[in-house]
């Protein structure tokens, strides 16, 4: 038995090796290589047990031409995609986002997939609005998300992040140098998300469950350019008794954003200042792995104490963080959950620790630490966290997020005996 599968599979191995080893030989950058292997793999496998060899061998052909298209030409950006970094709802923040392992309602479709299948309602919907840099980026959040038996939910979520009503000032100076402040016009610069997201129980391994999501996202810049990106996470969550396990891969295969410019509208201003202009590029975000472990504890007098600590590995190169290790960085956080009676709630949590250089060429440990509480009764949520998201100079945010829980009705699991 083992032997004819051997045989079956070594043709499609072979088929991988030889494409793989062609990308390794025209494609120089070592991330890029990283991400395209990873999605030969994937991809290659589900075609493999959905359609068969035969099928899967055409498809090679034509995902070289796509893949290496416009990928060969592709940058692989640090910081790509940047404002889904920032986090959902003012409970995950006001713990410094260390809920990967805990977090067990509508927002697990951002933090980890793998938590939806244990919300406690079976429909749940949320939204959160915050603004950072004294107001000047607007942030808003907005999920539903639904539990369809005791062993399967998902969600959909929806993130903006934006500057409203940006001068253009390409017209305010005409060719013969004179200025017109009726030329001036506004235009809108966001970043959009929409993330489907399912969770799963596996029911002979009590505790465990996994969730993946499909995201979309989309870049527009007033009338000067858009862009289109695509990708995927995939998240793992193991509970026992009062501890829980938890791991979660952002951008698993690499999230690619194409984006295409309207240069018309630039052309001329940019000839005459020495600007190059670009009419599209490609964009790569590089997988990162976060690894969680929570614990509660059970207080008399109906309190208690939830811990939490995540650490998030990237890829892509050295990084500032509390543990930079050459092509590999580490970059923990942690938090705290103080709650009583399911009804009143105090947060806290620090992470996003830096190095900092001191007046007199020394360095430092930076840290960004962040405090919340929470009120919770018959179904409905509110939540409100003082944090910062980039550095003690900027200043605080007020973060506010509500969540409103319905429908408590026990549904079935799949393939669970029925009484008549």
């Amino acid at each position: 038995m083992k032997l004819g599968i051997f045989r079956l599979m070594a043709p499609i191995l072979i088929d991988l090796q030889r494409l793989k080893a062609f990308l390794h030989l025209h494609l120089y950058n070592s991330s890029l290589r990283l991400l395209i292997s990873a999605k030969v793999v994937f991809f290659g496998t589900l075609i493999l047990r959905i359609f068969g060899r035969h099928i899967l061998k055409r498809i090679l052909l034509i995902a070289t031409l796509v893949f290496i298209g416009p990928q060969a030409f592709s940058q692989v950006v640090k910081y790509a995609n940047a404002f889904l970094d920032i986090g959902v709802g003012a409970r995950n923040l006001g713990m410094s986002g260390a809920v990967c392992a805990s977090n067990e309602d509508v927002t697990a479709g951002y933090w980890n997939p793998a938590g939806l299948v244990n919300m406690q309602r079976d429909l749940q919907i949320t939204f959160m609005h915050n603004e950072h840099f004294a107001g000047i980026v607007k942030y808003d959040y907005g999920a539903v998300a639904y539990k369809f038996n005791e062993n399967s939910a998902g969600a959909f979520t929806f993130i903006r992040s934006g500057v409203d009503d940006i001068p253009n000032t390409l017209e305010l100076v005409d060719a013969n140098g004179n200025v017109d402040y009726d030329k001036v016009t506004g235009f809108n610069a966001a970043d959009y998300a929409f993330q489907f997201s399912y969770s799963r129980t596996i029911p002979k391994v009590k505790g465990f469950s996994y969730g993946v999501n499909i995201k979309v996202l989309h870049r527009h810049i007033g009338q000067f350019g858009s862009g289109w990106g695509f990708g995927f996470d995939f998240g793992a969550r193991y509970k026992f008794k009062t501890w829980t396990f938890a791991a979660m891969l952002r951008d698993a295969t690499g999230t690619i954003t194409n984006f295409s410019y309207n240069t018309d509208v630039f052309r001329l201003v940019f000839t005459a200042t020495g600007n190059e202009i670009i009419s599209s590029s490609t964009e790569i975000a590089t997988p990162r792995l976060i690894l969680a472990t929570s614990k509660q504890f059970n207080l008399p007098k109906k309190f208690k104490i939830l811990t939490e600590i995540d650490i998030i590995t990237t890829f892509d190169g050295r990084r500032n963080v509390l543990i930079p290790a050459g092509p590999m960085s580490f970059d923990p956080s942690l938090g705290v959950e103080f709650e009583y009676n399911d009804l009143v709630f105090i947060r806290g949590g620090i992470g996003k620790f830096q190095y900092l250089k001191t007046p007199d060429d020394k360095k430092e440990v930076n840290l960004l630490p962040t405090i919340g509480i929470g009120f919770k009764y018959k179904g409905v949520s509110i939540d409100y966290t003082l944090a910062n998201f980039a550095s003690q100079m900027v200043g605080m945010s007020h973060v506010i997020s509500a969540r409103v829980d319905l429908f408590t009705k026990k549904k079935p699991a799949e393939n669970a005996p029925t009484i008549q």
